[in-house]
């Protein structure tokens, strides 16, 4: 009889743990699949920390990144520069501080199915549902932290925005430049940095050629294409779906609007910032009988803020990839 109320108490509680779980799980494994892998990558000099300005394309705000070589300047938000640790859930209690999220979460499980803080754990089977119960706690309690963090950090980090736009003006979405219609349209020169009609054309050159660089996964091509911080975050990215036994095809990619939201220069290397809306197909295959495993032949359209680095002597290379809020 024990036994089986055990049993029950164990089903229960791991039940609670995936329901809790399975949202989390859902969102990470339909993630793009695509160039940068739907998150946001690489860096934007001094303004790497500032939201770029919105624009027509994009009207919303530019996620944080997630990846990134560049470090918060020390007049940086402090919040934004040094996230809070310690406590006894805090990043700095590392393993132990996880283990006494899982007791905790496991005690109060416990108590919640009538079997006290520490109840049962006389027999060999409730050691087992407890090592099982802290170990579903640890991994529900390190996503939630994770969310919390992505989700609240982008308001610090980008807390000097409003200081950085002291720099240049912002955009002016009634403002046109005469490259209407697809392609880029407003807000295509209103910044410090004079961008000319062949940058654009370099800009969307760039996107679709790092798009077939990532699907044939040409390293040595994207070398030629991005910044070496950017061609690290591939590297990693394809190295996983090569783990996977998957490989991601990004085909027939068209500039549908594109806008600038900012362009400066930091000594001798130019930044330019623009909003792209791109359609594109977006599949990933098994690599052994090239069926479609993620995503489909069905085209869908995307929204990105990708910055552009150019240095003396050199042309542009794809330097960040931002999502979309």
């Amino acid at each position: 009889m024990n036994f089986s109320l055990r049993s029950r108490n164990l089903v229960k509680t791991i039940a609670v743990v995936l329901a809790l779980a399975l949202p989390t799980a859902l969102a990470i494994s339909s993630a793009d699949a695509r160039v940068g892998g739907g998150s946001s990558s690489g860096s934007r000099g001094s303004r790497t920390y500032s939201a770029p300005p919105s624009t027509t394309t994009a009207p919303g705000s530019a996620s944080q990144f997630n990846r990134t070589y560049t470090q918060p300047g020390a007049g940086m938000n402090s919040a934004a520069a040094a996230p809070a640790r310690g406590g006894l859930f805090g990043r700095a209690g590392g393993f132990m501080g996880g283990l006494a999220a899982g007791f905790l979460g496991a005690g109060l499980l416990g108590m919640l199915f009538g079997g006290g803080l520490f109840g049962g754990l006389g027999g060999l089977s409730s050691i087992i549902g407890l090592i099982i119960q802290i170990a579903l706690v640890v991994l529900v309690v390190r996503l939630a932290m994770s969310w919390w963090q992505r989700r609240h950090t982008p308001q610090a980090a980008y807390a000097n925005a409003n200081a950085d736009a002291g720099a240049g003006p912002g955009p002016q979405p009634n403002q046109r430049s005469g490259l209407g219609g697809f392609g880029f349209g407003a807000n295509a020169n209103n910044a410090p940095l004079e961008i000319k009609p062949d940058d654009y054309e370099s800009f969307e050159r760039l996107l679709g050629e790092v798009q077939a660089a990532w699907s044939n996964e040409d390293v040595a091509k994207l070398h030629t294409l991005a910044t070496p911080e950017m061609v690290s975050y591939f590297e990693q990215d394809l190295a996983q779906n090569r783990a996977r036994n998957v490989v991601n095809k990004v085909t027939d990619v068209k500039l549908l609007q594109g806008d600038l939201a900012e362009a400066w220069r930091e000594g001798e290397t130019d930044y330019a910032t623009v909003a792209l809306r791109f359609a594109l197909t977006d599949k990933t295959l098994d690599r052994n009988s090239a069926t479609i495993v993620a995503g489909s032949e069905q085209p869908g359209e995307v929204t990105e803020v990708w910055t552009f680095a150019r240095r003396p002597g050199s042309g542009w290379e794809l330097s960040a990839i931002q999502q979309t809020n």
